[in-house]
């Protein structure tokens, strides 16, 4: 079965996502000096993706 045209452009376009995974909000925290090796993994605070 296809994809909806609509769809599939939205999927193409790429898109800027406004919610990051786990590994790049730990990546942006290290960035920004907030998480340190040996820290816990869960219970991240909430960031925000960098504008670009």
């Amino acid at each position: 079965m296809s994809q909806h045209r609509s769809l599939r452009a939205a999927s193409v376009a790429g898109s800027k996502r406004n919610v990051l995974k786990r590994f790049e909000r730990i990546a942006l925290l290290k960035k920004r000096g907030l998480w340190k090796p040996g820290d816990r993994i869960t219970g991240l605070p909430k960031t925000k993706p960098e504008a670009i």
